[in-house]
C-alpha cells in the first residue's frame, strides 16, 4: 500500500483540561486557528451551523495487533476498534461535529469540542442532515 501523509490545516486551542469522551455529550468552548493560507475556504462557514472536524489524535499511544479489540469506558463489553471511537487506531484520525459560536477571519469559535488543546486538525466539512 502506498504511504498517505496529511498537513495540518491548523489546531485545536481550548482552555479544558478535561474534555468529554464524545462530541455528542460536550458542551465545551474553544477555538479552532486555521492557518491564514485556508482563509478563502472559510468563506462560507457562518456562526449556528454544525461542521466536521477530522484531526489528528496526536497524543494517542501508538496502534497494535492488541488494540483491535478494545473496551470503552463507558461499556460493559470489548468491542472491535472500528466500533469504537478510541483514539487507538491503525490511522488516528477523530472526527467530531462542533458547532460554530462565531467566526473571525481564520479563527472559528466552537462548542463541542471534545479534542485536547494543540490538536493538529486535518480538515473541515459541512454537516449535511436531510433538511440541510
Amino acid at each position: 500500500m502506498n504511504t498517505v501523509v496529511f498537513k495540518p490545516i491548523g489546531t485545536v486551542r481550548t482552555d479544558a483540561t478535561v474534555v468529554p469522551r464524545h462530541w455528542t455529550v460536550s458542551q465545551v468552548e474553544g477555538t479552532l486557528l486555521i492557518d491564514d493560507a485556508y482563509r478563502e475556504g472559510l468563506k462560507d462557514i457562518r456562526a449556528g451551523q454544525k461542521i466536521i472536524v477530522l484531526f489528528h489524535f496526536h497524543k494517542s499511544q501508538p496502534f497494535s495487533a492488541q488494540d483491535l479489540i478494545q473496551k470503552p469506558p463507558h461499556r460493559n463489553e470489548f468491542l472491535g476498534v472500528f466500533s469504537t471511537c478510541s483514539p487507538r487506531r491503525p490511522n488516528p484520525i477523530g472526527l467530531s461535529v462542533v458547532e460554530v459560536l462565531d467566526v473571525q477571519g481564520c479563527v472559528l469559535r466552537v462548542k463541542g469540542i471534545d479534542m485536547i488543546d494543540g490538536t493538529p486538525i486535518l480538515d473541515i466539512k459541512p454537516w449535511i442532515t436531510p433538511d440541510s
